[in-house]
């Protein structure tokens, strides 16, 4: 039986079996009007009936089976059968064959339309089966990937380049070109990239292949290809559509250049750099089409984002963030400067580049290879009147006592460091040759901040820990303390691809400069400084927040470990009573009470 061709109304079906209630029907009815969207979306959003118990009814109702796809296992070849356009469109995949027929996954079952094209699409009957609508999105992002597309483009190059002599400007980047084998690969490479939600992509050419690497969730996933000849011709391409010199292959060279990519409009930051066997080019992927940065998609805890924006509101001072290139510190600045954007603000940013245009806020590129560098776009930004600057980076002496002295005179500035942790920031103001009564005056807080994996929630299971994980909770806490805490992992599935990890999470921490920290500064005592700032209130290093991700289960215990390095600092300060956060504190005096033992106070 065809569910679809059936007339009745699903709604009422749902009321008449006490599922929902007639206003609630009533409710989604009218909002259905209004958005468009199916029934069943609107009454599982409003939380009027679980997902799961509407997809069992529907099954149960019309006799059609359910597929859990968490972990289902596709079958390129089947799968193939339907286009992608109409398997996005309509919500299907063809999941087996069975009995002469295709079984298809529909999110929406009583969907005529739907499966009237379906069955003008595929060769075969078609028999529906009901799934879930995020783990059929998941499943389809895998089966559609674009790796046999980029094979099958390079090999049409490769045959290409060896039939006709390669000529640079058959491969540029005007309209006419885009369906040659280059520009086809090319549109196939960023595709899967994006659809992989890849932060960068690396074409790094080899002796006898070229690599295609993504940096997924910050882990790069490699791709070979047995066509080394095709790298020049995919180079000169990216180049030619960055505005470079494709004729200089013996110097690095920046550029950028705008695509739009699956309903999105990416920004790609291209850098090229000669190697030993040609060009290797990164591309960094920012997604331009979503809403502006807030400070509360940074990911800072709620106590700790007010004390931030306690900071970032004052009149004047320097506040840094701090941390490794990839580490979120341009969505934690640039939320900052879209929470302080006003008509009543002037606000000048110094970038190198710049990568987001913001309304209403005076951007600068800086140009070092025209003269145009940090220190003197700085200072012409002081005579233009401004009330916050972003200086994107501080890099030397020159740039940070114009960035200080100006945060002294009536304006706030924000930067970035390249250090390990918040301690350190303020302290290398000092190696690079600031005056300590400068720092001492200006700095007003340090943000430190890293970005971990993210444990995936619909494969998440109890995790068992080796015996190096265990060594490493035993330093933290002691022996009997490390089997009592339960942390989680990813088993793998179809939505993270089996890496058992899907999207990232923010880790910081704040140190605010208090009046002994400044004096400690002045004074250019680093040591006092550090051992100072271990004693701040409220203040946590960066491995304990973590810890506490991985104890609410939001992480592994591996990723913390991987930010923590050294096990060494850690254990002094937890020997040294360092104030443990409050809610991890929470959590190990509840295993006590649980387990009728106590922490030593070293441990605690």
């Amino acid at each position: 039986m065809i569910p679809g061709k059936q007339k009745v109304r699903i709604g009422d079906l749902l009321v008449a079996n006490g599922e929902i209630t007639e206003e609630q029907l009533m409710e989604c009815l009218q909002e259905q009007k209004k958005s468009g969207l199916k029934l069943g979306r609107i009454l599982i959003d409003r939380k009027y009936i679980a997902e799961d118990t509407f997809l069992e009814f529907l099954s149960k109702q019309f006799d059609i089976p359910f597929y859990d796809l968490k972990d289902f296992s596709i079958d390129a070849t089947v799968v193939g059968k339907l286009p992608e356009t109409y398997a996005r469109r309509y919500r299907a995949l063809v999941l087996e064959e069975k009995n002469g027929e295709y079984v298809v996954g529909m999110v929406d079952p009583m969907d005529i339309f739907a499966y009237d094209e379906l069955s003008r699409q595929l060769d075969q009957p078609i028999g529906i089966a009901v799934v879930r609508e995020s783990e059929l999105i998941s499943l389809i992002d895998m089966a559609y990937r674009r790796t046999d597309d980029i094979v099958s483009f390079a090999n049409e190059l490769e045959g290409e380049l060896n039939t006709e002599q390669f000529s640079l400007d058959r491969y540029g980047s005007s309209e006419e070109d885009t369906n040659t084998p280059v520009a086809r690969l090319l549109q196939s490479i960023m595709e899967d990239a994006v659809q992989m939600r890849a932060s960068d992509v690396h074409i790094e050419p080899g002796a006898n292949t070229l690599r295609i690497r993504q940096r997924v969730d910050g882990v790069l996933q490699e791709q070979n290809i047995g066509e080394s000849r095709i790298a020049p011709a995919l180079v000169s391409r990216l180049k030619l559509m960055a505005g470079l010199d494709i004729s200089e292959k013996r110097l690095p060279q920046d550029g950028r250049f705008d695509m739009s990519l699956k309903g999105k409009d990416i920004d790609v930051r291209l850098s090229t750099m000669p190697v030993q066997h040609g060009e290797s080019v990164v591309m960094r992927l920012a997604d331009h089409s979503g809403a502006a940065n807030s400070l509360e998609s940074a990911g800072m805890p709620p106590e700790m984002l007010a004390r931030f924006r306690y900071l970032i509101t004052r009149p004047n001072g320097l506040v840094l963030v701090t941390g490794p290139t990839g580490s979120g510190k341009t969505t934690t600045l640039y939320g900052a400067l879209n929470e302080l954007n006003s008509p009543e603000k002037k606000i000048i940013t110094v970038e190198d580049p710049v990568e987001y245009e913001l309304d209403r806020i005076n951007q600068v590129q800086v140009m070092a290879k025209i003269g145009l560098d940090f220190a003197r776009v700085l200072r012409a930004t002081l005579r233009q009147d401004p009330d916050i600057l972003l200086l994107g980076e501080i890099r030397d002496r020159e740039t940070a006592e114009i960035a200080l002295r100006a945060s002294m005179t009536g304006h706030l500035v924000l930067s970035t460091l390249h250090t390990n942790d918040a301690v350190s920031s303020a302290i290398r103001l000092l190696d690079i040759g600031v005056e300590g009564y400068l720092a001492a005056s200006a700095v007003r807080g340090v943000v430190a901040q890293r970005l971990i994996r993210r444990v995936c929630e619909r494969c998440a299971e109890p995790a068992v820990l080796d015996d190096q994980q265990f060594a490493w909770l035993d330093a933290l806490v002691g022996e009997q303390r490390a089997h009592e805490l339960e942390f989680k992992q990813g088993r793998g599935c179809n939505r993270c691809h089996k890496t058992g990890f899907f999207g990232r999470i923010g880790v910081f921490e704040l140190l605010e400069i208090s009046e002994a920290l400044a004096n400690a500064l002045r004074a250019e005592d680093a040591l006092q400084f550090s051992e100072l700032a271990k004693e701040q209130p409220g203040y946590k290093p960066l491995v304990l927040n973590a810890l506490e991700f991985a104890l609410s289960g939001d992480t592994s215990i591996s990723e913390v470990m991987a930010l923590s390095g050294q096990v060494d600092e850690l254990k002094e300060r937890m020997e040294e009573d360092a104030p443990l956060s409050t809610s991890l504190s929470d959590k190990l005096e509840q295993l006590d009470n649980d387990s009728g033992f106590e922490l030593s106070p070293a441990q605690h």
